[in-house]
């Protein structure tokens, strides 16, 4: 697998200044993910910026699957909506 990622996705990782989420989220997105950290915000970036990630984009939001993880990102906002473990 090679490290390019398609240009539409590009507009995700241009703007990973802008990811932010609610209490709400990172309440949600803690309980889902079963994370022992408070910054959930980085911890979102830091897998959208893996090479492993895959991005794709459908209506307004973006779905980033990684790691059997699913983060959903508002294309809008940059609001980091929820994120869950793959179902299998």
């Amino acid at each position: 697998m090679d490290n390019y990622k398609m240009n539409a996705d590009d507009e995700l990782l241009k703007n990973l200044d802008k990811l932010h989420t609610t209490e709400l989220g990172v309440e949600r997105i803690k309980r889902n993910l079963f994370l022992d950290t408070d910054d959930v915000v980085g911890w979102c970036k830091a897998k959208i910026d893996s090479v492993k990630a895959v991005i794709t984009r459908s209506g307004k939001n973006w779905y980033v699957n990684i790691d059997n993880c699913i983060i959903t990102v508002n294309a809008y906002s940059y609001t980091i909506i929820t994120a869950h473990r793959e179902k299998k």
